[in-house]
């Protein structure tokens, strides 16, 4: 009987573990872990176009994609992308599943509690699209209006403030579709994605910028070593133009430097 108990725990926990992808890092010399000694595993959907998107080889590239990649080779290390869910994403860090999140994820109290943010390596802000002839203009004509966001993501949280109407979907673009083809009075998401989506012909056009924003890389917290070596290659990103250069390269304008 007490074998029995002792393999049911065992089992239980193999289980458990395979569930929240328990993961066994590499401690490097500096004290900074990584779930492969050589490779800079980051997390992104690949549902957020310009910032990351799936291409028919199913590599992920974008926005936030370069930005992960030049983060990597800055460390010395080979870039690995690991696609997620928007919504799984924190989880997925906070578990093991990718060493960090590159993802356009808004730096806010909540998330904070949960896992560790690198310093802003872009700026942004929430904004409201609806279709052409709406006549919502800001937030104060959202009240009791169907407002559709992406899920995991702060919008809904913006959105909450000013309607309880609110829809979901797995990525702010298909938001943006469904706003498009007549569903829903309004999306909030980040302006830059819906100034993309617009001009690629989607059938909407923005209102009200909510407020300012600052996105920032997610780590976890228990591997500080590793926090400091990103935001010294941030750092270096920014001081040698390549951060600048990426930008420029998907939106026409450097969004990684704060608007005064």
């Amino acid at each position: 009987m007490l074998l029995n108990k002792k393999l049911l725990l065992v089992f239980s926990t193999i289980v458990v573990c395979l569930l929240s992808g328990c993961v066994e890092k590499q401690k490097l010399e500096d004290g900074s872990e990584l779930i492969n000694k050589n490779q800079f595993v980051f997390a992104t959907s690949g549902e957020f176009k310009p910032f990351s998107y799936i291409n028919d080889d199913l590599t992920m590239s974008g926005f936030d994609i370069e930005v992960g990649e030049a983060i990597a080779k800055e460390m010395g290390l080979e870039p690995v992308q690991k696609r997620i869910k928007f919504k799984g994403i924190v989880e997925g860090v906070k578990t093991g599943r990718a060493d960090a999140a590159v993802a356009s994820h808004t730096i806010n109290p909540q998330r904070s509690k949960h896992v560790s943010f690198s310093t802003p390596y872009y700026y942004s802000g929430p904004k409201i699209f609806t279709r052409p002839d709406s006549k919502i203009r800001t937030v104060e004509d959202l009240e009791g209006k169907e407002v559709a966001v992406a899920k995991g993501s702060t919008y809904a949280d913006t959105a909450s403030k000013y309607t309880d109407n609110i829809k979901t979907y797995d990525s702010d673009i298909t938001a943006l579709k469904a706003l498009s083809s007549g569903r829903h009075d309004a999306v909030i998401t980040d302006f830059v994605t819906g100034k993309t989506a617009e001009k690629e012909g989607f059938k909407i056009k923005g209102q009200q910028l909510i407020n300012r924003s600052e996105q920032a890389i997610v780590l976890p917290q228990d591997n500080p070593k590793l926090l400091k070596r990103v935001n010294e290659s941030l750092e270096q990103l920014r001081e040698n133009g390549t951060l600048t250069q990426i930008s420029i390269k998907y939106f026409g304008e450097d969004i990684t430097k704060k608007s005064e």
